[in-house]
Order: C-alpha cells, then structure tokens, then sequence
C-alpha cells in the first residue's frame, strides 16, 4: 500500500482513478491543478505523485520540475499525448515513468509498485569507488567528491544496474527490463532519459561522460575511471 498523490483535472478522470487505486489498497490524495497538487505534497508527504501534464495554471511540465527542486518524490507522468516531444520533456522535467491515458487501472498499480521498488534497499552489501565517485550499496548513497549526490530512486536504480558490472555494455532493453520492470518491448525514451538525468548529477562534463558511455547501437556501459 502506498501514498499517492494523484494531480488531474479532469473530475471524472480523479475520482475514477482515485476510486480504482483505493480499491487496489492504497491511500489517495487528490487535487485539481499544479498549484494544489504543490500544496498538497507539502500537506501529505506522499509515497509517489500521479501527475497529469495538461494543467490548468502551472502545467504538468512545471508542477514536476517544482516538486523534484524539492525532493526525491517518485513521479509517473499521466498523459493524454504520446508525442516524442511531449514524453521527452516530462522525462526530462524529472519523472519517473510515464503511462499514456486512458489507462487501465491495474496498469497503473503495477507501474506504481514497480517505481516504488526502485527504492528498496538492496542485499548486496558493497562500497565502491569509481575516482571521485563512492556508492554505497548497502546504505544506498553516492557521493561525489565527498559530496552526497541527491537521486531519484530511478536514477539510483540505474546506477546501481550499470555499475553491478562495469565494462558490460547493456542494451536499452536490458535496462528498462531491470530497472523500470517492464517485460515487454518498452520505450527507450525513458532510459535515454534517466541516463541524461544522472550524467547530469555524476559527471563533470556531462557532454563528455567518463563514467555511463553511450555505445552506438548497443546501449549504455558503466566505466571504471
């Protein structure tokens, strides 16, 4: 059972999902715009935001960039718009995961369970180090140059995946199998996506990556420096 903050304006829509999700056994918080759904994280600290991108007011694209200045939250996109561009920038605002509506209820449970188990600590028990980057796998925090390095349990997650072996290329399909736990021929964006989000926190050049390399028509390799 989790929290979830769930942000829709459409009232139909909130109170169906709302309902669906209730019956699937997890407490519901709902709000109507960007604005409320802010208020109301800072009012419930929720396990998880369920988080619609066409807002009234501030729309979903800013709400979500808001509420990752602010924390770690997990975020799941809800989007009436499959559109390359459209899922790119919510990934890149910070989401998680993102699900195309209408979406059946006991798909979006599942993709809530999932994104929430991201932030299970791990049984291996390990710190590495990678030059100025330390993972602590037991404790679950990176650090760069003696510095934490706030990530989202997705961006962890990835981490952790690449590193577990270094050297290894992964394939896109690989990654989103491990990390997003989707078994079927899933969506490279959000991989594409994350990985830009990480290198972002990790690197310090991130146009120029010494630790996740990008291999051409392959996917993404975890170096040791």
């Amino acid at each position: 059972m989790a929290m979830v903050l769930l942000v829709e304006d459409d009232a139909a829509v909130r109170e169906g999902l709302g309902l669906a999700l209730r019956r699937q056994g997890h407490v519901v918080h709902a709000a109507e715009s960007g604005e409320h759904g802010l208020d109301r994280l800072r009012e419930h600290r929720p396990d998880i935001v369920v988080l619609d991108l066409m807002l009234p007011g501030i729309d979903g694209f800013e709400t979500c960039r808001r509420i990752r200045a602010g924390g770690e939250t997990p975020i799941i996109m809800l989007t009436a718009r499959s559109h390359d561009f459209d899922v790119v920038a919510g990934l890149e605002a910070g989401a998680d995961d993102y699900v195309v509506k209408p979406v059946e209820p006991r798909v979006l449970d599942a993709r809530i369970r999932a994104v929430l188990r991201r932030a299970v600590s791990e049984q291996q028990t390990a710190t590495e180090q990678y030059g100025d980057l330390v993972i602590d796998r037991t404790g679950l925090v990176v650090t760069l140059r003696g510095e934490p390095v706030q990530l989202t349990p997705t961006e962890l997650k990835l981490l952790l995946e690449l590193s577990r072996t270094p050297g290894r290329v992964l394939s896109r399909q690989q990654i989103l199998e491990a990390v997003w736990e989707h078994d079927y021929l899933g969506d490279s964006r959000l991989v594409d996506a994350c990985v830009q989000r990480l290198r972002a926190k990790i690197e310090d050049v991130p146009a120029s990556p010494r630790h996740v390399e990008t291999v051409r028509g392959f996917g993404y390799r975890f170096n040791r420096p």
